[in-house]
C-alpha cells in the first residue's frame, strides 16, 4: 500500500476501524432509478456499495455507468470488473473511464463463465485472469504505466480488491491461493458468504499462519437467508458454498412468515462472532434484492453509526 489513493474505504481500514461494505445488482434496462432507490437504502449505514459485473452472466446496465450514477450522489462506490468480457485494451480503457469519475476502489473477478447466463453462446474473452487484472490495476497505478509500456500522463489512483472463497474445494490450497492475490497486488478482500463459521475460522488461521492478516484488509461476506428454501438451494445448487445442515434446520424450523426473520438472526449473531477473529477487519453485507434489510442488520450488529472516515 505504498501509494496514496483518495479512497475513503481505505482511509476507513487505515484507521483500524472495522469497515462495512455493501452491494447492489444493476437493473436489466436503461433505467437507473433502481440502482439509485437500492443506493439511498443503504448509503447511510456502509462504508462503500459495490456494484456488480453483469452478475452470473446476465447483461445489465454496466457495473461502470452505474458506479458514475452512485458517484454523483456522493457516495463511494466500489466498480467490480471481470476479465469474461473484456481483453487488456478494454480493461486498460474501463480503468482510466472509471478514475476519471473519481471511483477509487475496484474488486477484481474472473466472472462466472457466460454459460450460466443468458447469452450462453457468447465468447468469452478471458485475456487476463482476475491475478493478472490486479496486477495490471497496481502496475497501471504504481508504476504510471500502460501494459505496452507507454506512460500514462494522469495515472488512475485506486484502492485495488479481490474475492476470495474460503470453502472451494481443495481446502488445503485457499491460503496459498489468497496469498497468491496479495502477491498480485490486492489490498483488500471480500471473501464468499459464510454460513460455516467453523470452515471459516480454519481458513483464517492459515491466514495469520502465513502472516497474509497484517497485508491484507479482510472483509468477511455475509448473505441474511430469506428463507428455508433459499438456504436448501445455496447448499445443493450454488458451487462453492457451504451451508451447515444446522443452518438449514433452523430455518426450517420456523413457520415461513417468521423465516425471514430468523435468517437476519444468523447473519446479526454471525457478524458478532466474525467480530472476534483475528485478521477480519470489517464486512461485507450481501442482502440479495433485500436491500432494505441493510439498515437493521448493521445497526443490530452494532456496527452504526459509521465513521466519516
Amino acid at each position: 500500500m505504498n501509494i496514496k489513493t483518495p479512497s475513503k474505504l481505505e482511509k476507513i481500514l487505515a484507521s483500524g476501524q472495522l469497515a462495512v461494505t455493501s452491494e447492489c445488482g444493476p437493473p436489466r434496462g436503461t433505467n437507473a432509478e433502481e440502482i439509485i432507490k437500492k443506493a439511498k437504502l443503504i448509503k447511510d449505514y456502509v462504508d462503500a456499495i459495490n456494484i456488480t459485473d453483469n452478475q452470473t452472466s446476465v447483461t445489465r446496465l454496466c457495473s461502470l455507468a452505474s458506479c458514475i450514477h452512485l458517484k454523483l450522489m456522493g457516495l463511494e462506490p466500489v466498480l467490480q470488473m471481470v476479465t469474461r468480457d473484456r481483453n487488456r485494451i478494454a480493461i486498460q480503457s474501463d480503468i482510466l473511464g472509471a478514475a476519471s469519475f473519481g471511483i477509487n476502489n475496484i474488486l477484481c473477478l474472473s466472472g462466472d463463465h457466460q454459460c450460466f447466463g443468458d447469452c450462453a453462446k457468447g465468447q468469452n474473452v478471458y485475456d487476463l485472469d482476475s491475478m493478472q487484472l490486479l496486477q495490471t490495476v497496481r502496475y497501471m497505478r504504481d508504476e504510471g504505466k500502460f501494459l505496452g509500456g507507454d506512460d500514462i500522463k494522469h495515472p488512475p489512483k485506486m484502492f485495488v480488491g479481490a474475492a476470495e472463497n474460503p470453502f472451494a474445494d481443495p481446502f488445503e490450497i485457499r491460503a496459498p491461493r489468497l496469498a497468491k492475490k496479495v502477491a498480485a497486488g490486492a489490498e483488500f478482500i471480500q471473501t464468499q458468504c459464510i454460513y460455516n463459521l467453523e470452515r471459516f475460522e480454519q481458513w483464517m488461521k492459515l491466514v495469520r499462519d502465513r502472516g497474509l492478516h497484517e497485508k491484507v484488509y479482510i472483509l468477511a461476506g455475509v448473505t441474511p437467508l430469506k428463507s428455508a428454501g433459499m438456504a436448501k438451494y445455496m447448499k445443493n445448487k450454488v458451487p462453492g458454498m457451504d451451508v451447515p445442515d444446522e443452518i438449514v434446520k433452523r430455518m426450517a424450523s420456523k413457520p415461513k412468515e417468521k423465516q425471514p426473520e430468523e435468517g437476519i438472526n444468523i447473519c446479526i449473531e454471525s457478524i458478532q462472532r466474525l467480530k472476534e477473529i483475528e485478521g477480519v477487519r470489517g464486512f461485507h453485507v450481501m442482502a440479495i434484492e433485500w436491500e432494505e434489510k441493510v439498515p437493521e442488520i448493521v445497526q443490530r450488529a452494532g456496527l452504526y453509526p459509521r465513521p466519516k472516515e
